[in-house]
């Protein structure tokens, strides 16, 4: 069963939300970023430095594959326990885990141990942020009016880009204002030791909420429901996440290793980076709101086209060097191609499963899709640039492709905002098998 909250206590459950991942991601993005500056010096100087660095993004990329069995878990979690209680745990976890990581010796002090303890602390990340994301758009999207659950929850998707910024200046900051040896020897630790008043602040916030869902008994087998009664959802939905997990690192991470590979100032790249998710942060209340006036897969369905025209595009605006292109060039990626895929979901997802499997569902769909579109994006992305001779045109194959996965799967997921259909889709509010439709069109 899930409660709608009054006018008064929506707010503080959508800045819970919000707050709430803003930490989650903080503590998963922090961790890219030390990889890309820090880490292979840290933890893997036995090495060439760029096996240090691929070795770096590989545990990086770890953390991913333990999202899926954390989705898995916490959304059985979630359903039986209810969505406040779970997040509270993901937090706590994800949060203890970045800490863990600032205090932790390199492998000066301990040697080989060191990369093996990272790529633990990594795995325990992973496993915490599987069940966060599922979790904190339910939170928002149970609590909110039908008629405006997309805007309402497209709020809790602010957390991911806001988390990417906060890392990236503190390091920037760090970096400029101390020498090399001390950020190599300390002062890369204190980002991740600001992760705990980072969690205090979420944990303070989510125990201020209401719970939205209370548990029966007829929800003691959420993955049993979601196997008989809602194959075809998982498997589109999952296959519908590819376009928004392959085109965030994309932009903000593979373009950036691509400059330097043409002799382009990386730093041209990252401020494009900056203000493109800054203006993305504005626009994602947008999408939401455009999704309860025309339907979640017609914003979807057009961004996704948007990604796969920008493709070449991207690689070209790299290549003139030009600041102002490479900028406008993100801010389309990210701010309407990533945002307008990236926002729906927060509604989208939800509305596709009933109330006792819900967290279960969009964690699936969450986790698996990120797992195999993003988890070896960068790694997978950085290989072929080195086979083809720095050329794009592999690269641009593989994001396209991971795009057009998205794009077929679309035609087999149904509408699901209110207003588009003219009332709630068949399994929101109850545990019965969905109305059929959706068919490819």
């Amino acid at each position: 069963m899930t409660t709608q909250l009054t006018r008064a206590s929506l707010p503080r459950t959508v800045a819970a939300s919000v707050i709430g991942t803003v930490a989650e991601y903080y503590d998963f993005f922090i961790y890219g970023t030390a990889s890309a500056l820090v880490f292979n010096k840290v933890f893997f100087p036995a090495v060439s430095p760029l096996l240090g660095t691929l070795a770096a993004f590989s545990t990086y990329a770890v953390g991913f594959f333990a999202r899926p069995l954390g989705g898995i878990v916490w959304g059985h979690v979630g359903d039986r326990l209810g969505r406040r209680r779970t997040l509270v745990y993901t937090l706590l976890l994800t949060g203890l885990g970045t800490f863990a990581v600032g205090l932790m010796p390199g492998y000066a002090q301990i040697g080989v141990w060191a990369p093996v303890v990272l790529v633990l602390v990594r795995l325990v990340q992973g496993f915490g942020v599987g069940g966060e994301q599922g979790g904190a758009v339910l939170l928002t999207a149970e609590a909110a009016p039908a008629a405006r659950r997309g805007f309402y929850a497209s709020f809790v998707q602010l957390g991911s880009p806001a988390a990417y910024l906060i890392p990236s200046a503190l390091f920037a900051l760090l970096d400029a204002r101390m020498s090399e040896r001390d950020f190599v020897a300390w002062g890369w630790r204190i980002p991740f030791l600001l992760s705990a008043v980072v969690v205090l602040v979420g944990l303070y916030v989510r125990l201020r909420v209401r719970e939205t869902f209370q548990p029966g008994r007829e929800h003691r087998a959420p993955l049993k429901v979601l196997m008989r009664d809602h194959r075809r959802e998982v498997v589109a939905g999952t296959l519908t996440k590819f376009v928004e997990a392959a085109v965030f690192p994309f932009y903000t991470v593979f373009l950036v290793s691509y400059a330097k590979s043409q002799g382009v100032d990386s730093g041209t790249v990252l401020d494009g980076v900056i203000v493109a998710i800054v203006a993305e942060l504005v626009l994602l209340p947008v999408w939401g709101l455009l999704t309860d006036r025309v339907g979640r897969r017609p914003v979807y369905l057009a961004a996704t086209v948007l990604n796969l025209v920008l493709v070449v595009p991207g690689f070209l605006a790299i290549q003139t060097g030009n600041a102002v292109v490479i900028t406008l060039l993100l801010v389309a990626g990210l701010a309407f191609g990533h945002g307008a895929t990236y926002a729906p979901q927060a509604s989208y997802f939800p509305e596709l499963f009933p109330a006792g499997a819900r967290y279960s569902g969009v964690s699936i769909v969450w986790q698996f899709g990120s797992m195999i579109a993003s988890g070896p994006f960068t790694v997978v992305a950085a290989a072929l640039l080195a086979a083809s001779g720095g050329g794009f045109t592999l690269d641009a194959v593989y994001v396209g492709v991971l795009i057009l996965i998205s794009l077929v799967a679309l035609r087999w997921m149904p509408e699901t905002a209110p207003r588009a259909r003219g009332g709630e889709y068949a399994g929101w509010a109850t545990d019965s098998r969905p109305a059929t439709e959706g068919q490819p069109a």
